[in-house]
């Protein structure tokens, strides 16, 4: 049952996300850094969707991904349009690639070691969605710190 779980969480994270890059009011400003905040919305919007795309489309839906990690931090000014794009088929591929889980392959040794270390699909999944909510929350501060400038 955890399996349907992980899947719902990832859809309302993401969900969140559509809605943070969404609520910009200007959407130059999804693209702004200033002083300390080094990352834009838009390049951690990037890095997440590249993120999972890599660790759960292509790993566990054998969806063909190639990440290309550096363009996540050096793209710039994609319209707002884009990257709602970009979470909605990340979006797709969840329901995908959780469409062909079962609660065994959970148990399973997850096939690389991102981390460093050996640890369970299930685990590994559990970390990827407290990543995508650290970077969601630097979306959400972003813009109401940035957008409103």
């Amino acid at each position: 049952m955890i399996t349907k779980e992980l899947q719902s969480l990832f859809i309302r994270d993401l969900t969140k996300l559509k809605t943070e890059i969404e609520a910009y009011r200007d959407e130059k400003t999804v693209w702004k850094t200033d002083k300390d905040i080094l990352n834009s919305a838009g390049n951690l919007c990037l890095h997440l969707v590249g993120n999972l795309n890599t660790y759960i489309g292509a790993q566990l839906g054998n969806s063909g991904y190639i990440r290309q990690r550096d363009l996540e931090f050096s793209l710039k000014d994609l319209p707002g349009s884009e990257l709602v794009g970009q979470i909605e088929k990340t979006m797709e591929m969840i329901l995908f690639s959780f469409g062909k889980l079962t609660e065994e392959d959970l148990k399973k040794e997850y096939p690389i070691e991102p981390l460093g270390y050996k640890m369970t699909t299930g685990y590994f999944l559990i970390h990827l969605l407290g990543h995508l909510n650290y970077h969601l929350g630097q979306v959400n501060y972003h813009r109401r710190l940035l957008d409103a400038l």
